[in-house]
């Protein structure tokens, strides 16, 4: 599931985990509060982060979860295991004042203690820590603007040199330029690790070491300075590679390349590099239009919010493809049907899940049109429901689209239109899924080939790829619509937005007497 702007992640030490027979500390007392999370509830884990919400830490799931498998790590110490006097609370945005924290005056964990006192305690625990977190931050929303990376992919054919950074107040809307954050062939579409640790970019090219593919670069990622530092390159399994998504389990890279008209599977090795290509399924067939559908030309991939399927929209064949996914096998195959229809001609390029799973929405180049479909979780199925157009009524000009988004609310849609130069914004029908048009906005440059929504859902980011230029838009949390901030940057040749919360510390003081003890 999705988890909304605003929610804790406790972290743990790997060390715990991985380390020699579990004798590592299993709690850092580092509390990280981010964006949008990606939360496996098959495993309670993300990255190296376990889940908490402040809004909601009633949830069973998570909280027991948690708490099972602190129990669990504490149990298998042979020694007394003592929790630091201090610790790290790490909060997104500032933090003006130290925060004080304290718990029971001792805690203490048997051996023979049931599995259910120790989770009563542990659900105490992490429940008064929840609410005295949400009351220590006043008034503020649970998902309060914090600052964050943004970083830019580009097309390097004239002025770029590869991927550019900005620093983003969220409170003030307002973006800062740090420079070129990593050299790099034209790096379009980025895709960052569920860990933060690792960026992975796209390189749109036609050859890489002689044979013809394009290549996916892996990178580092500096949340101190935004610069990336180059981890290695492999070949993206075909040629043209245009977009790709990191899966919710940080294990594999899906990559789409245009030109091969291909899907791979890419695993990430431990160390956040890329292995060679394990999978590269072809898609097959045309289309109606005889200058760019004689051939499959797979322009996106996606996974499905539960992680178990992939989606590829294949502009070339005017099919969506929805395959099988198993991060846990590192299995990829066509799902049952293989692939469903759009109107022909229109040229499915993008495509956006609600956040809960219900709908799908795929955003067609060559139409200007969006495409809404009732998606079945279980089966991994798709079946189209409305057809709308991203333009008014009343434009007569020529235009095609590029990317379309979800509001992190799952209320609103928004989609590019290159021509018209605008973004338009819709409405979602929370029983339907169906689409309402409620603005077309100019997006104050030249061809907005991509655009991003911040985390908290406060802010809207257009690339304007032809003019060199970002545009910030605040989004009316209530209506959706979009309000120029009236900042404008330069970025060369802009076709990719992400965003990437940093990370801001304050100490908190954890009462000498807390102790968790094992014997």
């Amino acid at each position: 599931m999705a988890w909304p702007p605003g929610h804790l992640l406790l972290v743990h030490d790997p060390a715990s985990v991985q380390g020699s027979q579990g004798k590592g500390r299993f709690l850092t007392g580092v509390l990280t509060r981010l964006g949008p999370a990606n939360y496996n509830p098959g495993t309670g884990l993300l990255g190296d982060f376990l889940a908490v919400s402040p809004a909601s830490c009633a949830a069973p799931a998570s909280l027991q979860q948690i708490a099972i498998f602190t129990a669990e790590a504490l149990s298998r110490r042979e020694k007394p295991l003592h929790l630091p006097t201090s610790a790290s609370l790490r909060l997104g945005g500032e933090v003006s004042s130290k925060l004080l924290l304290r718990f029971a005056p001792r805690m203490r964990f048997y051996r023979g203690m049931k599995n259910l006192t120790r989770f009563a305690l542990l659900f105490t625990a992490l429940f008064a820590a929840c609410f005295w977190l949400a009351d220590a931050r006043g008034a503020e929303n649970s998902g309060s603007p914090s600052n964050y990376l943004v970083y830019i992919g580009t097309n390097t054919a004239q002025k770029s040199q590869g991927i550019y950074v900005f620093k983003f107040a969220a409170a003030a809307g307002k973006l800062t330029p740090l420079g070129l954050a990593a050299k790099s062939d034209n790096p379009g579409f980025l895709a960052i690790h569920p860990n933060h640790r690792y960026l992975y970019a796209v390189n749109e090219i036609g050859e890489y070491q002689g044979e013809k593919s394009g290549s996916v670069s892996a990178f580092s990622l500096d949340h101190k300075t935004g610069k990336l530092t180059l981890l290695n390159i492999v070949a993206s399994g075909g040629s043209g590679p245009t977009h790709l998504v990191v899966d919710k389990t940080g294990k594999y890279v899906l990559v789409a390349n245009y030109g091969a008209g291909s899907v791979a599977l890419l695993p990430i090795l431990a160390d956040g590099r890329l292995g060679a290509a394990t999978t590269v399924l072809p898609q097959t067939g045309h289309s109606v239009d005889p200058g760019r559908q004689q051939e499959p030309h797979a322009h996106s991939v996606y996974v499905s919010p539960d992680n178990r399927f992939a989606v590829s929209a294949d502009l070339g064949t005017d099919q969506v493809y929805v395959y099988r996914f198993d991060a846990s096998k590192g299995t990829l195959v066509p799902g049952n049907p293989p692939s469903i229809a759009v109107p022909a001609g229109s040229g499915p390029r993008h495509f956006a899940f609600d956040p809960h799973g219900r709908f799908g929405y795929v955003i067609e180049e060559m139409g200007s049109s969006i495409t809404t479909f009732a998606y079945n979780a279980m089966l991994g199925v798709l079946n189209p429901l409305q057809t709308i157009s991203t333009l008014p009524s009343d434009y007569k000009g020529s235009s095609t689209c590029a990317e379309v988004e979800m509001h992190p609310s799952g209320k609103f849609l928004y989609g590019s239109n290159r021509g018209h130069d605008s973004i338009t914004v819709f409405a979602i029908d929370p029983v339907k899924g169906t689409l309402t048009p409620i603005e077309y906005v100019p997006t104050g440059g030249k061809t907005p080939r991509n655009f991003g929504i911040d985390p908290t859902g406060n802010y809207l980011i257009a690339a304007n790829q032809d003019s060199d230029s970002l545009t910030v838009f605040r989004i009316d949390p209530k209506t959706g619509r979009l309000t120029p901030k009236g900042q404008k940057e330069e970025a060369p040749t802009p076709i990719c937005v992400i965003f990437e919360p940093v990370e801001e510390s304050v100490n908190v003081h954890i009462g000498a007497s807390v102790e968790w003890v094992i014997q």
